[in-house]
């Protein structure tokens, strides 16, 4: 295990439950992530490309193919 990791989950031990719970929740999220095969975008990803969409950055067919990198799995 690479040893910053080990130095962060031994000071997590004095964390208060909540911040535990949720470190918890983060690492959790990427186990899924990665045993999935897949990558799931955040919301605030998806709004930026909602964004580009709508201010003409990219084409039509840029933001499908990204969106279509978001619903493979």
């Amino acid at each position: 295990m690479n040893k910053v990791l080990t130095d962060l989950l031994k000071r997590a031990e004095a964390w208060p439950a909540h911040a535990q719970d949720e470190l918890v929740e983060i690492a959790n999220e990427i186990e899924r992530t990665l045993s999935a095969g897949s990558y799931v975008a955040s919301q605030e990803e998806l709004d930026a490309i909602d964004d580009a969409d709508r201010s003409g950055i990219a084409t039509d067919e840029e933001v499908e193919a990204a969106f279509a990198l978001f619903r493979r799995g």
